[in-house]
Parts: C-alpha cells; sequence; structure tokens
C-alpha cells in the first residue's frame, strides 16, 4: 500500500495505491492517523483510484478514520473507486455514513 497525502487548508487529501488488506490495514491506519493527528484538518478526502483491492480490514480502517474525524465534527469523503471497491462499499453499506464524490 502506498500512501500519497497533501494537506490544502482544512482538507487532507490521501491517495491510496495498492491493496488495503489485513496485510496493511495496520500500517495504512498508523499512517493516516499520523497525518490526522494535525486538528486543523477537518474533511479528508480519500482517492481510491490507484486501489486494487480491499478487504474488510480495509473497511475498518477507513471507517476508524470517518469515526476520529466525526468526533471532531470533521467528514470523510471518498472518490475514484474501481468497481469492486465500490461493490465493497456499497454491500457494507459505507456510503450510508460516508460521502461519495
Amino acid at each position: 500500500m502506498e500512501l500519497n497525502a497533501q494537506k490544502r487548508g482544512p482538507r487532507l487529501f490521501v491517495q491510496l495505491s495498492g491493496e488495503l488488506d489485513h496485510h496493511s490495514a495496520e500500517q495504512t491506519r498508523i499512517m493516516l492517523d499520523t497525518l490526522l493527528k494535525d486538528v486543523s484538518v477537518s474533511e479528508l478526502v480519500l482517492d481510491l483510484s490507484g486501489m486494487s483491492f480491499m478487504d474488510s480490514a480495509g473497511l475498518g480502517v477507513i471507517l476508524g478514520r470517518f469515526r476520529k474525524l466525526s468526533m471532531r465534527g470533521g467528514k470523510l469523503v471518498v472518490k475514484g473507486m474501481s468497481a469492486s471497491v465500490d461493490r465493497i462499499f456499497q454491500m457494507s453499506g459505507l456510503y450510508a455514513i460516508v460521502e461519495r464524490q
């Protein structure tokens, strides 16, 4: 899993590339949490266009970051999902709480 981040004002744009699964979930969570220590971030935009695979551990990473942001009044936005990743989001019901661009 590769992560490329750029902050613009209160928005943190993060592009994820590769597979977000049980092998990479913990390291990805740590990297995202490190970025989110900046309390001026009120919106996390995850660009998943480079993600080839996601499993339930990956969903857990995204759900956890959503909770972290929502506790401080922020929001999480996802965009660029492949058909397979989009299907996982739909089946899990994550679109009910996470904004999609």
